[in-house]
């Protein structure tokens, strides 16, 4: 009876560190898995409509730009347009069909502020905008970009909403671009209208720009509770 309970101690010493490593491999696994469906799923839920078709708006950006600079103006004119009806209805299905996700609220902006800063760029380029206003648009953007990454890096990032006054200030730049774009497209004088929307967008761009430098400027005075909004 003792020679068999001594055979049977070493085997049963020996299995053990197997079965533990047989244990620890399929916990690693059964965590890999996790992961990756975790990933997987979080890629699925940022694929959504309005993010594809925020994607197409960016995509156009370039097709505009070859456009104003070759002077087909109703090309670039119907593509401009085209690309404001795309950021109302994606808007309207992300609202509409719950399909808000974290990289549209950063992915609809960039790409509304890629469109117009570029569309800006080059039309003071071809003389058709003052260049102080242009100056002053891509001046402002570009400040806001930096205090948004100071932020970041010093550990106080600010929430991506925009102010009624930015909101204000981009709705101005659209239909000034709109302007422009259609007396060159259809040849047709509208001298009163332009002036008036470039003096308006100059002065919300100043506006919009002094509320951010205030907002920005509390936020990373105080605990950052509530920091400023930053997006359009």
């Amino acid at each position: 009876m003792g020679s068999s309970h001594e055979r049977d101690r070493p085997a049963r010493t020996g299995t053990t560190p197997i079965r533990g490593q047989a244990i620890g491999i399929l916990a690693v696994r059964r965590c890999q898995n996790h992961v990756w469906r975790e990933g997987v799923e979080g890629s699925i839920k940022s694929v959504t409509v309005p993010n594809v078709i925020t994607i197409l708006r960016l995509l156009l950006v370039p097709a505009i730009v070859y456009w104003l600079l070759t002077d087909d103006w109703k090309l670039a004119f119907a593509a401009f347009v085209l690309a404001g009806v795309s950021d109302g209805v994606d808007g309207f299905i992300a609202r509409r069909f719950n399909q808000r996700s974290r990289l549209g609220s950063y992915l609809d902006p960039m790409a509304d502020k890629l469109m117009l800063v570029s569309v800006f760029v080059v039309l003071g380029v071809l003389q058709e905008l003052p260049l102080w206003l242009v100056i002053a648009a891509v001046s402002r953007d570009g400040l806001i970009v930096v205090a948004i990454l100071l932020s970041s890096l010093l550990g106080r990032p600010v929430e991506m909403k925009p102010l009624f006054v930015s909101k204000a200030n981009t709705a101005a730049q659209i239909a000034l671009v709109v302007v422009v774009l259609a007396e060159l497209a259809f040849t047709i004088s509208l001298p009163y209208l332009r002036p008036g929307l470039i003096m308006m967008s100059g002065l919300l761009t100043v506006a919009s720009a002094a509320a951010y430098l205030v907002s920005w400027l509390r936020h990373m005075g105080t605990d950052g509770e509530s920091g400023p909004y930053v997006g359009q």
